[in-house]
């Protein structure tokens, strides 16, 4: 059984701390092969730390694409996010969905609560992530986003009952270390690891899943 966010890294683990964002998105695309792309950063105004889009009100500041056409930058090439991140070292670590993985994402406390059961369970689960603003991201294997109304439906949920959301083509979600605001960083809840390369199929965490959602609401 995997350790959480105070485990102990393993081999080939992207740091959380006193590692670059350069580094950090590289080590994405060499090691994961997950595709990555730089998005806003932030940046000191009058002693406040204030999203590069220029927005006071940004709902996610410096966690958020940077340009329209993110899709088309986004690249599983090592060499290109070096480059990408040596032109804005403090861009954020954006990775989107639909590629090499989806995520179902929920409420933290219904987050936690799953991911006790599935480790009770003896799941396999693939990486997990932590955000600032209390959500949890299960990462599962593609095509999760569009298997999930009706996987809810089998376990006598309506989807709109459930805070139960699955990012999959067309979405993205922040990678560890990036920051929102002054919220906090991305935190992996479960690291990725050697143990955890091949993703789960999300039929095989659904239903843990919903029961914690159910069980939150």
């Amino acid at each position: 059984m995997e350790e959480t966010i105070a485990g102990t890294e393993a081999v080939q683990i992207p740091t959380q701390r006193g590692e670059s964002l350069l580094d950090t998105a590289v080590r994405y695309a060499e090691e994961r092969h997950w595709d990555v792309f730089p998005g806003t950063w932030l940046e000191a105004v009058d002693g406040v730390q204030r999203c590069s889009c220029g927005d006071p009100a940004c709902a996610a500041p410096g966690a958020h694409p940077a340009r329209a056409d993110w899709a088309t930058q986004a690249t599983g090439s090592a060499t290109v996010a070096r480059r990408m991140w040596q032109k804005q070292p403090t861009a954020s670590i954006l990775l989107p969905t639909g590629r090499t993985f989806d995520a179902i994402c929920v409420p933290e406390t219904a987050g936690f609560l799953a991911l006790a059961r599935m480790e009770r369970m003896e799941l396999a689960l693939g990486p997990v992530t932590s955000t600032p603003d209390r959500r949890m991201q299960f990462f599962v294997l593609p095509g999760a986003s569009v298997k999930v109304p009706e996987l809810v439906r089998k376990l006598g949920w309506s989807p709109s009952s459930l805070d139960l959301v699955a990012l999959g083509e067309g979405s993205y979600v922040a990678g560890p270390p990036t920051r929102f605001g002054s919220s906090g960083a991305v935190q992996w809840a479960r690291r990725p690891t050697s143990a955890n390369r091949w993703l789960p199929d999300v039929e095989e965490l659904i239903s843990p899943l919903t029961y914690a959602c159910g069980r939150d609401r």
